[in-house]
């Protein structure tokens, strides 16, 4: 389109998320581009505006006080989200922060007011919603295509966060508590349980959780601090009944499948790597719909997340994931965790 605003985009932290969505998807968008890079790490910095234009910044301040930045990107460790988010949003900066969204829901609150006060977007990275297949299924769901809701069955489990980090191994930042302040929870979790709440309409009401740690160990040999499988009971408001496992010690194929049960049948989501959707009906009928891969951290395909940001602000409207979805989902978290050391069910305090 003629004339149409071109968003200029920092992006804080060069990390695996950084490099593998953020900056390519942005010098992808015909609407964006790319101011430049902050990292602590200068040489990894310096690397990734050459290859994708703008320039590297010392630091967010001298980022922030450009006139020519419209947007950050917060692509740092998550205990850095909330600071990072309200000092941008301050400085009259969009802000799109990966998830999970903060720490606490203090933190969150803190975020959302400082979103109202200064009258700017801001987005959070829950990239599941985004995926064609999910789109789908939302809109089949909506429809009524298998009935009532009555239970879902979710899994997200892979091999780890060492395997995707810019700095693979034992000693990411992921498996830091001062740094992640969650472990799979934080990670895998918030993906799952922003897509339920998105797929279902509805919020969670109750959860009982229990968390373990199995097998990721620092560099010295000793588990990590930090759960690495979750397995979560949940009642949600609509009614309806589900659980979900987490995990970062699944060492076979990525598992991202939901399955959802209705009066007039179940759809299965990435439960069948050869097709995205399945129906199964209750009369026995099977239809099977083919919209887009899967993303995995072997199989990166392009999240939609930066799109979404950059349209929400040229046409100047919320975002498909706002920082009231972010909220909720760490609500959700943060219940589940206190759920799992009290060994009871919580009722989920927004």
């Amino acid at each position: 389109m003629k004339n149409q605003k071109i968003v200029r985009a920092v992006v804080l932290g060069g990390g695996a998320v950084a490099q593998r969505r953020h900056l390519p998807e942005y010098a992808a968008n015909p609407n964006a581009e790319i101011a430049g890079v902050i990292d602590t790490n200068q040489n990894r910095a310096q690397e990734l505006v050459e290859l994708y234009g703008g320039r590297v910044y010392a630091s967010l301040d001298e980022a922030l006080a450009d006139p020519a930045v419209d947007a950050v990107s917060i692509c740092t460790p998550n205990v850095t989200h909330a600071s990072a988010t309200i000092k941008s949003l301050k400085a009259g900066k969009h802000v799109l922060c990966e998830k999970p969204m903060a720490q606490t829901l203090e933190e969150t609150r803190a975020m959302l007011q400082a979103e109202k006060e200064c009258g700017k977007i801001l987005m959070l990275g829950h990239n599941q919603r985004l995926i064609r297949a999910h789109t789908k299924a939302h809109e089949l769901l909506h429809g009524g295509a298998i009935g009532d809701l009555l239970f879902f069955q979710c899994n997200f489990k892979h091999a780890g966060p060492e395997t995707w980090s810019a700095d693979p191994g034992a000693a990411t930042w992921f498996f830091r508590r001062d740094q992640a302040h969650f472990g799979v929870m934080g990670d895998l979790g918030a993906h799952k349980i922003d897509l339920i709440r998105y797929l279902t309409g509805s919020e969670i009401k109750n959860v009982f959780a229990s968390t373990s740690t199995l097998d990721k160990r620092y560099e010295d040999g000793s588990l990590i601090d930090l759960e690495d499988n979750v397995v979560c009971l949940f009642d949600v408001e609509n009614g309806l009944s589900g659980i979900m496992h987490f995990s970062w010690t699944n060492y076979g194929q990525e598992d991202n499948s939901s399955v959802i049960y209705g009066t007039k049948g179940v759809m299965k989501i990435f439960g069948d790597y050869a097709d995205d959707i399945v129906l199964e009906m209750r009369d026995g009928i099977q239809v099977k719909y083919t919209v887009g891969g899967i993303q995995t951290n072997q199989n990166q395909t392009k999240s939609g997340v930066i799109d979404e940001f950059v349209n929400s602000i040229v046409e100047g409207r919320a975002p498909i994931v706002t920082g009231i979805d972010g909220h909720n989902t760490l609500a959700v978290i943060e219940t589940a965790m206190k759920s799992a050391q009290e060994r009871r069910w919580m009722e989920i305090e927004y």
